[in-house]
């Protein structure tokens, strides 16, 4: 059976979207925060001599700083006889008093251009600059009369701790680290972790409990130095090593029962580890703190809410008149290059305008939808899609996307990403729905309202919000609370002094600041402590709204 091959030609017409590389661009700049949005529109005026800041009365300003550069340059003319007639300093002290009123003057003129060359002083410029905890370690390991091995074998284990002061990385992976020759064994590891160890308290514990024992033992010596009793320290180490699963669950009778000791003193061991800190390297350097400028705010004018943009962050960019006049008046073929620069400083310029305006737009939307959530909080929030605001507003979905994604609206509840107001819809038993971010506001609110003496586990909560309409499992009630980062029903329930307390009526809440958080001392350490030791605290990505 033969085959038979035949070749031909066909030709087919399809039809399909194609982003321009100007369209792909803006989908990118979009989705930008408005930090890196304003971080591309300065690159763009710095290689672009088109665009020029925007800067209001630069004109005035201009002529100021030309008055003041040809007063200068006058000043220069018209004195250097005066300067030639000034004496010589002649004799030793005066060339030094001269010497020292030069080095001041530079210092000061120096000062002044960091200050912005306006003459003031700068306070913070003298600000001191905290240590870090790898700095401050180096500096007291310095100090100690060891070989320079010892310090080679020390630098690198500091080097190795993380910002906790904990030491995660294993002895067998810091021995290749070292570069020492030859390489150094088991013992001299272990003599180097002892000594960085010996340097702060409770640094360069590989875990939980290796952190709790190193700051009692310190305690423990202080206390034996000054011939004090010791046996608070040592029941409290015993605690740490033999039933710190039973501290973090506030079981004081288990406690007693492990370490075989009276529950009063038991307690008081308690009350010391509360007071130790479970990460010690928080104490050197700053804190990371983030700060987020909103991108909009929301006000309510004449019971009804208005979306404004904020002006602190449009990008400060106009066309240079001048340039573009000129490039039109000499323009030809020779000068392509910059006619596409010119081209692109429009659209540049056309871009931030449409940005802003489709970020109000889409925020003013999403205001008129969840107005209730804005005048009641969080357990008025209605389910919201990116459907229903792409199609109010004619434009796609994944459009709505990018612009709710790190954009950010200022409320009197708070500052909110966008796509924070956005949730699913749950079911109800009466027939209606509810969003999502309304169940985690109603958990919140009973964890909050409950006994701190008989808190609420998670399948209480559960048949609570079903009583209420709301038809939630179990572990959707976990979920939701380790997303808002609320302790489990173990690490919340009390012990018997703080229900005795409360029957007594006194509050058994954590001490707070003057801005309402709670501070770190005493209680923050024991709660780090019992989120690390509790078994349902995995660690969880959280969706909490961002407060400023």
């Amino acid at each position: 059976m033969a085959n038979n091959v035949q070749n031909g030609l066909r030709q087919e017409h399809r039809q399909h979207q194609t982003m321009t590389p100007r369209l792909q661009q803006a989908v990118r700049l979009l989705q930008l925060s408005s930090l890196d949005f304003a971080l591309e529109v300065d690159r763009a005026m710095g290689a672009n001599p088109f665009l020029e800041p925007d800067e209001p009365d630069q004109d005035a300003g201009e002529v100021t700083v030309d008055a003041t550069r040809e007063a200068s340059a006058l000043s220069t003319l018209v004195e250097p006889a005066a300067h030639d007639a000034a004496p010589e300093p002649t004799s030793a002290a005066e060339w030094e008093s001269s010497l020292w009123s030069q080095q001041n003057s530079g210092a000061g003129s120096g000062q002044s251009r960091a200050s912005g060359g306006d003459g003031e002083f700068d306070a913070m410029s003298l600000a001191a600059a905290e240590d870090s905890l790898r700095d401050h370690l180096r500096g007291q390991a310095r100090l100690l009369p060891v070989s320079d091995r010892d310090h080679a074998l020390m630098d690198t284990i500091i080097e190795a701790l993380d910002d906790d002061g904990y030491l995660r990385i294993p002895m067998e992976e810091l021995k290749a680290l070292t570069d020492l020759d030859p390489v150094p064994d088991d013992a001299e590891m272990a003599v180097a972790l002892r000594l960085v160890q010996s340097l702060e308290s409770g640094i360069g514990a590989r875990d939980l409990r290796e952190c709790l024992l190193l700051q009692l033992k310190s305690q423990h010596m202080e206390a034996e130095s000054h011939a004090q009793d010791c046996s608070m320290q040592c029941l409290a180490e015993r605690i740490v090593e033999e039933a710190l699963q039973r501290v973090g669950l506030s079981d004081l009778a288990g406690v007693a029962r492990i370490v075989g000791a009276p529950v009063a003193d038991v307690e008081r061991a308690v009350e010391a580890i509360r007071r130790l800190q479970p990460r010690p390297g928080w104490r050197y350097g700053a804190a990371d703190t983030r700060f987020i400028t909103p991108d909009v705010v929301a006000r309510k004018l004449r019971d009804e809410w208005v979306v404004v943009l904020n002006p602190d962050v449009v990008p400060r960019v106009r066309l240079n008149r001048m340039y573009a006049d000129l490039f039109r008046s000499h323009r030809d073929s020779s000068h392509a290059d910059l006619a596409a620069q010119l081209q692109e400083a429009r659209w540049t310029v056309r871009n931030v305008e449409q940005r802003f305006s489709t970020i109000v737009r889409v925020a003013q939307a999403i205001a008129k939808r969840q107005h209730h959530f804005l005048d009641y909080g969080e357990l008025a929030m209605k389910p919201l899609g990116l459907k229903e605001i792409a199609d109010e507003l004619g434009l796609h979905e994944s459009t709505v996307s990018r612009v709710t994604n790190n954009k950010y609206m200022a409320t009197p509840l708070g500052v909110f990403e966008l796509k924070y107001f956005f949730s699913r819809a749950l079911p109800t038993s009466n027939g209606g729905n509810c969003s999502t971010t309304s169940i985690r506001g109603a958990i919140k609110e009973m964890i909050e309202a409950e006994n701190s003496a008989k808190p609420l586990s998670d399948a209480t909560i559960a048949r609570l919000l079903s009583r209420q309409g709301l038809q939630v499992a179990r572990r959707t009630v976990t979920k939701y609370r380790q997303m808002m980062k609320l302790p489990s029903y173990e690490a919340r329930r009390r012990g018997p002094r703080a229900g005795a307390e409360s029957a007594n009526g006194k509050a058994a809440t954590r001490p707070r600041g003057s801005n309402g958080a709670r501070t770190a001392e005493p209680d923050a350490g024991f709660s780090s402590i019992a989120a690390a030791t509790s078994p349902a605290s995995a660690p969880v990505t959280s969706d909490e709204p961002a407060h400023v």
